[in-house]
């Protein structure tokens, strides 16, 4: 007899909730006194990725749980590992085309340092 796996509601029901709400995300920073908002258009996209991203993840600790044989289980952590760094270049590329270019146009160049410090953090 196969024993079906049980789905694990919360996060997926918190993600959903997320979803259903208005996908372009507003985002307002404030520093040294001044505030700017910025437009996250990819949250959607982000959020999906991320629920199945944790389904997955899970998936791997079921394999590990299990015992199963070390190889599966590396295979499968280097698709979790790549499919966190595609997340990690859409909301890179989401906050280059929104909050950078309004940095740019303000002027705020502790903005561009920490997206400097940013990248330099992700890529290693």
């Amino acid at each position: 007899m196969v024993e079906k796996k049980k789905k694990r509601p919360a996060a997926r029901e918190s993600v959903e909730l997320v979803l259903r709400e208005e996908h372009l995300h507003v985002h307002t920073h404030e520093h040294d006194g001044h505030s700017h908002t910025h437009k996250h258009t990819q949250t959607k996209a982000v959020l999906n990725r991320m629920a199945r991203l944790i389904g997955h993840l899970q998936s791997v600790r079921r394999m590990v749980e299990e015992g199963r044989d070390c190889s599966e289980v590396l295979l499968q952590i280097s698709a979790v590992d790549a499919a966190l760094k595609n997340v990690g270049k859409i909301i890179l590329k989401d906050h280059m085309e929104h909050c950078i270019v309004d940095a740019v146009q303000d002027n705020d160049r502790e903005a561009l340092a920490r997206l400097e410090q940013a990248i330099d953090r992700f890529v290693r």
